[in-house]
């Protein structure tokens, strides 16, 4: 069992026929995803790796049994096409877009939610099963299957800790990388409320990073709500005030989102603070064993 995704998950791919969605497309395959069918407006008629092109998503729903989404459609368009992706009845949208108007993000998030769709992003890498399917842009050769639940803001972090983890024989349940905010539809604290009840999930990994207070959030909500161990890694302990990490999210402001904050809140909910990548695989494995 995963978390979000699983060997039935159906997908159709938004911006299938872009450079970002073509080459996804075939990595996602490759890693066992059924995609089933693909988006591109003009594009309706035309296959890629034998997956059918349609121009709209009512066009598709209606020969094709999806409940997945994924978007690589540019930020001007982003908007509408999640509006028309929700409007399908989907369970699940993987937003991967960066540079998204923010008016446009609040209204994506808030579509979602009144629809029942859990909307991953904007500017995601999506998320992970190791061995049964991913949706998202995670190098298939960096992650194993196993018990350790991720969830990451960063992308490129999450590669470097599940590549970490599977060098050291330790497997991953799912991996999922939310996207560097300011907002997010799905946060670090659904992810590890997810973690907390996958019979698959035996110890949740946080890798936080400085900036804004989705991580102090996740911690007031791990001391009252999970019964499983959590390991953290907060990343930029060192980066002076007001300094951005390239995240929208990731910027410090007075006493919020400083490194130290994040870390005794935390603790203070019992969860198990690591230095560095070297001491997160010793704490996980001492839990594990």
């Amino acid at each position: 069992m995963a978390i979000l995704i699983n060997k039935d998950t159906k997908v159709l791919v938004q911006a299938i026929t872009g450079k970002s969605g073509s080459l996804q497309t075939k990595v996602m395959l490759e890693a066992g995803t059924q995609i089933v069918a693909g988006v591109t407006p003009g594009k309706g008629g035309q296959d890629i790796y034998g997956i059918p092109v349609y121009d709209y998503v009512c066009e598709a729903k209606k020969e094709h049994d999806f409940d997945t989404v994924i978007s690589f459609v540019p930020p001007a368009g982003a908007k509408d096409s999640c509006f028309e992706a929700i409007d399908a009845g989907i369970r699940l949208l993987v937003l991967t877009t960066e540079e998204i108007p923010l008016q446009d993000v609040v209204e994506i998030i808030a579509y979602a939610k009144a629809h029942g769709t859990t909307l991953v992003g904007p500017g995601c890498a999506g998320v992970i099963a190791p061995g049964v399917c991913k949706v998202g842009a995670h190098p298939v050769r960096f992650f194993m299957p196993g018990e350790v639940g991720v969830v990451s803001k960063s992308g490129a972090l999450s590669y470097e800790i599940g590549k970490t983890l599977t060098d050291n024989h330790i497997g991953q349940s799912s991996v999922v990388a939310i996207g560097g905010g300011p907002m997010w539809g799905f946060t670090q604290k659904d992810a590890i409320a997810l973690y907390n009840q996958d019979p698959n999930t035996k110890v949740i990994v946080l890798l936080g990073e400085i900036g804004g207070g989705s991580e102090e959030e996740a911690a007031a909500y791990i001391k009252t709500h999970v019964t499983k161990p959590v390991v953290s890694l907060i990343v930029g302990r060192n980066a002076p005030q007001g300094k951005s990490l390239g995240h929208a999210g990731a910027i410090v402001n007075g006493n919020v989102g400083t490194a130290k904050t994040k870390i005794e809140a935390l603790k203070d909910a019992g969860v198990h603070v690591v230095k560095n990548p070297t001491e997160m695989v010793d704490t996980i494995r001492a839990l594990l064993d």
